[in-house]
């Protein structure tokens, strides 16, 4: 699922597919998500997709217009047809992010409280919730800084990735500078059981906008990691990022090499 900006600038979701992860073809309208009644909704807007899949069902969220910035959900199982499931927070939040498993009988979710606007502030929250629909039970996973790189806010990215040593999460931070803000990509590694509690985190950043399509676009310098793809029986990691607003770019890790630089840096 990616964020496709229309003429007027609005953004809102299409179904991609690919043979190879490389070369991707978008449908040309948005999905379409019903509600209860099998009517299809309209949206102020939408961006920042995540997707995960638990039981056979695909969960996508996303940055959803609704009197302001906050987390849509819906849920599909062909990506053809989807159905709505509910705004799970109340304006102002951004940069939702599910678990791909669910712990007991509940859903886990990454977000950051926000504003209406650029926000100037932002730290990782976990939420919990037995239906999708009511979240509670709010706990703060990792605040912002002290590192410069992210010392205005910071923002989970791609769902989070079950490893026998914890949830390994990547995340942007945001620097501010005489010449604007600066988006780059960390990591951090949370407990298996409780993930609000943070194992590891990287004191520098892992990428930072050094590339033309990264520090040239509709937003300059930012890169900001929305997906990733597993191989288990190699560890390699593939990062969807977004840079500079303008551009989906990919780079490549392995779990082992990670945890290493998380464990010296």
């Amino acid at each position: 699922i990616f964020r496709v900006d229309g003429r007027n600038g609005v953004p809102f979701l299409h179904h991609g597919t690919s043979k190879d992860g490389l070369k991707w073809s978008i449908e040309p309208k948005p999905i379409s998500v019903k509600d209860a009644q099998g009517k299809a909704m309209k949206f102020t807007y939408q961006y920042d997709p995540r997707v995960i899949k638990i039981d056979g069902t695909f969960y996508i969220n996303w940055c959803n217009g609704n009197v302001g910035p906050t987390i849509g959900i819906a849920s599909t199982k062909d990506f053809k047809s989807y159905k709505w499931v509910s705004n799970a927070f109340l304006p102002f939040n951004r940069n939702g992010v599910l678990f791909p498993k669910k712990f007991g009988k509940d859903f886990y979710m990454l977000n950051r409280p926000s504003d209406n606007a650029h926000t100037r502030f932002g730290d990782i929250y976990l939420s919990k919730s037995r239906d999708l629909v009511d979240w509670g039970r709010h706990e703060l996973v990792m605040k912002a800084g002290p590192a410069w790189w992210e010392g205005v806010k910071i923002g989970a990215g791609p769902a989070p990735i079950e490893t026998s040593a914890g949830w390994l999460l990547f995340y942007h931070g945001v620097l501010s500078t005489c010449n604007g803000l600066v988006y780059s990509m960390g990591a951090a590694l949370l407990d298996l059981k409780d993930p609000a509690k943070v194992l590891m985190r990287s004191d520098g950043y892992l990428l930072t906008p050094e590339a033309p399509y990264e520090c040239r676009g509709i937003v300059p310098n930012v890169i900001f990691p929305c997906a990733a793809l597993t191989d288990a029986p190699t560890g390699r990691i593939a990062v969807y990022y977004g840079a500079a607003d303008t551009y989906t770019a990919l780079c490549f890790t392995t779990v082992d090499k990670l945890m290493d630089w998380l464990a010296k840096n």
